[in-house]
């Protein structure tokens, strides 16, 4: 593996900025200081530039195994490392889902041999697979997913008593996806009757998926966590409603309930779906200015502990059915930082707080060993922007398998311009650097 030195880079890392020298060694950060000028196989003069620890993005969906015709872990991880997105957890929801051990382990394998980023699995929660899921091993799983509303194939997970065990018995973190089925069922059964199937539009999604609907099964899912002392974490917050179960007047560390809110949920609001229409329709709904503002005032608060993507693929032709008909989702992996750094831009939150909420507290947050800061010791999960090179978003230089993007067309006020995965140069001035794999993540559990 070759040395790495960084010269007069502009350090955002622990709550300061900072200019200095990084030089990274045998894949690790071997020594940080205002001036180094040891030996390295490759130099990359950092000036003008800002150094980052690269994103760690706790929900993703790469679509492998079983949907690999709209992602792969192969393309999206790619993806990812072109975003500065050093280490993903993908989410179990593939074809078969992820409900046995075996399963879980032949992901891993996949990853092993395809994955540019570092990476972790969750383990997927059902109501008849709770033995499976106490298998789990806290040390290298990242945790345990639950999905509280709709899903795919056999995990939505609607039966009390499984979840009384599942809260009380499981042995690492548990993620919630949190929406009431009752309640969209509902919803879209007093919408079919006033419009008809074919009247729906993605207009309406933010209705029939409603604020009602995340608030009933966010806040079952903070009363089980209290109840059992879990430590729960809920995914892709959507409302202002629901930024009140959460408390912000302890360290991360000691929290045992922590909340994310998503890329799509701080940029998109319900205004946006007359121009893009099912290309931002996610499950949970992007909703309204309010909530979409009163997400980020969580966000910079303390509420809502970090940044992800959801980043869930679908393909162009899926996307262009009816509304009824177009899965929920898509793509965000590879723009997630230029559209954070455009909100730093605007002025709506710092580079240290960016940084704090999609690295430092992500691996606080999952205990991920040695990674998330910038550190001597550390492995060198790094990324380098620069601030003042536009970046207009196309199908040219768009990666993610599917071919296309919510933003596409916008023009970014940032360019990723290198990113370092576990000490390797895997990205470099709009080029994928072929350097092998990511590593498996370990938690410090």
């Amino acid at each position: 593996m070759p040395s790495i030195l960084i010269k007069s880079a502009q350090i955002v890392n622990e709550g300061r900025t900072s200019t200095g020298d990084v030089y990274v060694n045998h894949g690790r950060v071997e020594m940080i200081a205002e001036e180094i000028n040891h030996h390295a196989d490759h130099v990359i003069d950092a000036k003008g530039l800002h150094l980052l620890p690269g994103l760690i993005d706790d929900q993703v969906h790469f679509r492998e195994p079983g949907l690999t015709y709209k992602a792969d872990i192969w393309h999206e991880s790619r993806a990812a490392v072109a975003g500065g997105t050093t280490s993903f957890m993908e989410m179990p929801n593939t074809v078969p889902n992820t409900l046995t051990q075996r399963l879980l382990q032949e992901k891993y394998d996949i990853a092993s041999e395809k994955s540019l980023a570092n990476y972790s699995f969750f383990m997927g929660a059902a109501n008849d697979n709770l033995e499976e899921v106490l298998k789990t091993n806290p040390r290298d799983v990242c945790g345990i997913k639950i999905f509280m509303g709709s899903s795919t194939g056999n995990m939505l997970v609607d039966n009390q008593e499984t979840l009384e065990k599942i809260f009380a018995e499981a042995p690492t973190l548990i993620a919630v996806h949190c929406e009431d089925e009752a309640t969209i069922r509902e919803n879209l059964a007093v919408y079919k009757e006033k419009y008809g199937e074919d009247g729906l539009t993605a207009a309406m999604h933010p209705q029939i998926r409603s604020e009602e609907a995340c608030y009933l099964s966010s806040s079952k899912a903070v009363e089980l966590a209290k109840k059992h002392g879990t430590r729960l974490h809920i995914l892709h917050i959507s409302t202002a409603r629901e930024t009140t179960l959460f408390e912000n007047d302890k360290p991360l560390n000691e929290k045992k309930i922590t909340a994310e809110a998503c890329i799509h949920h701080l940029w998109f609001s319900d205004g946006d779906y007359a121009k893009k229409g099912n290309f931002i329709k996610w499950n949970p709904a992007v909703k309204t200015a309010q909530d979409r503002d009163s997400i980020l005032r969580a966000i910079l608060d303390g509420h809502i502990d970090v940044i992800a993507t959801d980043h869930a693929p679908h393909t162009l032709e899926e996307k262009e059915k009816p509304y009824i008909q177009a899965p929920s989702g898509g793509p965000l992996v590879q723009h997630a930082l230029q559209a954070l750094l455009d909100l730093v831009k605007q002025g709506k939150l710092t580079l240290e707080e960016l940084v704090q909420k999609t690295a430092h507290n992500t691996a606080t947050l999952f205990q991920i060993e040695s990674r998330g800061f910038i550190r001597e010791g550390y492995w060198a999960d790094l990324v380098l922007v620069d601030l003042n090179r536009p970046y207009t978003v196309s199908k040219a230089n768009i990666l993610s398998k599917c071919g296309w993007s919510p933003f596409d067309g916008h023009t970014f006020s940032s360019t990723i311009v290198h990113t370092l995965v576990s000490g390797n140069l895997a990205y470099t001035d709009g080029e994928i650097v072929e350097v092998g794999t990511g590593h498996r993540l370990l938690f410090n559990r």
